[in-house]
């Protein structure tokens, strides 16, 4: 599911666009920044697809060999460990993610099933699936740390792969890196006794109501934050602060004032760690400093009221 970091990261992108484009429609925005959230599931979903159309096409090209008029011995009675694989099989049984797939229409790989066979081949030709393949070891553990060095060691790299996520939704290169251990995660996580539950985007309502609430709340108000951020910025003109790290400040100053449940610390501890990946070197450091120096100014003067304890 998503968490609360990149529900920010998206966050960050639709405000960063909206401002770039001058929209002043935020009920468009606010649609088209869900819309892109949801899609992340798509490409969650997809993943995990990708590896059962790969399970399905090597056992499609086992019953060929065996259809052969000179076929071996071998290929007469081949070695079935990966198309037999129980983790794979829990995946293609899901009732739920068959479900997803037909109610969204996500016939990827049908339609572009040449990346199936690149995938597939670039695995047969792999150390990791010749020791699969040879070990002695025949269990439901094995089976799944070899799916998920699978995933890790062929998918997720994959270049190309990643070239065709890009050309279908370009949203998609940020949220790669997270779908890609969403997907670790989930296929960790299974056993042979439970069958694989889809799950859902969001942890809770909660969670899904603060992505609408940050996105307008920050868009509403981030005019009325400029002069408590030049207070504390006095030797910076606005124009010099990279534009990544005002939006990134007025976020925080939005969940400052805006969002009584989340501790001002874990706000500013989210940001710098946003600033480090989205913005410049330094922006870190810059970002700590203005967002110190406004909370304890929010709470001097009681602009900011945090709810439970440990939360200022």
């Amino acid at each position: 599911m998503i968490n609360r970091r990149h529900i920010r990261v998206k966050v960050m992108q639709s405000v960063y666009a909206m401002q770039q484009s001058h929209s002043d429609d935020l009920v468009k925005e606010e649609k088209f920044l869900k819309h892109s959230i949801q899609k992340m599931f798509d490409l969650y979903v997809l993943n995990l697809q990708l590896i059962i159309e790969v399970q399905k096409l090597a056992k499609k090209r086992l019953e060929l060999s065996k259809k052969k008029i000179l076929a071996t011995q071998e290929e007469l009675q081949p070695n079935t460990k990966f198309v037999d694989n129980r983790l794979i099989n829990l995946l293609a049984d899901s009732v739920s993610l068959e479900g997803y797939l037909e109610l969204n229409k996500l016939d990827n790989w049908y339609l572009n099933d040449d990346y199936v066979k690149i995938v597939l081949d670039q695995l047969l030709d792999s150390d990791l699936y010749g020791k699969y393949m040879t070990s002695k070891d025949n269990n439901f553990n094995e089976d799944r740390t070899f799916v998920v060095n699978f995933f890790k060691e062929i998918i997720a790299p994959n270049e190309k792969i990643a070239d065709y996520y890009e050309d279908v939704m370009i949203s998609w290169v940020d949220d790669i890196p997270f779908v890609n251990t969403w997907v670790v995660k989930s296929l960790n996580k299974q056993s042979p006794k439970n069958p694989f539950i889809l799950g859902s985007l969001y942890k809770d309502q909660e969670d899904k109501d603060f992505v609408g609430n940050l996105f307008n709340k920050t868009m509403l108000n981030h005019h009325k934050y400029n002069d408590d951020i030049k207070e504390k910025t006095p030797n910076w003109e606005a124009d010099r602060i990279a534009e990544i790290d005002m939006i990134l400040i007025k976020m925080a100053i939005t969940e400052f004032l805006h969002f009584p449940s989340i501790p001002s610390k874990v706000t500013i501890n989210e940001y710098i760690e946003l600033a480090k990946d989205y913005s410049t070197e330094k922006s870190g450091y810059f970002i700590n400093g203005v967002l110190d120096k406004l909370s304890k100014d929010y709470q001097e003067n009681n602009k900011m009221v945090k709810m439970g304890r440990g939360l200022i």
